[in-house]
Parts: structure tokens; sequence; C-alpha cells
């Protein structure tokens, strides 16, 4: 196996890690700044309150995008499987 297919696999495995954990990272920032704006107006200094709701939103993102990331997760692994022979041998 040369140098450029393994670059080319592990940058095709990092290009898939951020597409899938995209959405739930930026729902959970979207979230936290929510939370930020909400502390700074009410003079909140309480600093686990940003915790539960990032929580949950991940969880909900995780029902909602779920199928979409296991999807993505399982056409990664079938490329990788249907290719071992070529990076082995």
């Amino acid at each position: 196996m040369s140098a450029e297919t393994v670059i080319a696999l592990a940058g095709k495995g990092v290009y898939t890690i951020l597409i899938i954990a995209g959405p739930l990272l930026l729902l959970a920032l979207i979230i936290g700044l929510a939370v930020s704006i909400f502390q700074a107006t009410t003079q909140i200094q309480e600093q686990t309150l940003a915790f539960i709701p990032k929580i949950i939103a991940v969880l909900l993102g995780i029902v909602f995008f779920g199928p979409w990331m296991l999807s993505r997760m399982l056409s990664y692994t079938s490329d990788i499987f249907q290719n071992l022979t070529r990076f082995v041998g």
C-alpha cells in the first residue's frame, strides 16, 4: 500500500468523522450560546447551567440524526471492507 493510498484513506476517514459529528457539535454550540446569552442578560452566574440543555439537545439530535449518521458510517465501513483486498495485497 502506497503512502498516497494511506493519506487518502485517512483523509476520507477524518472527513467522514467531521460530517457525522458536525450536526451534533453545531447543535451543542447553538444551545450553549443561547444559554450563555440568557445567563448574561439575567446575570445568573451558575457555571453548570449550560450542561443539561446541551445534553438534552444532543440526545434529541442523536434521535433525529441517528439513522443518517448510521448510514454514513455503514457506507464508509462497507467501502473499506469492499476495497480491503486492494489495501492489503
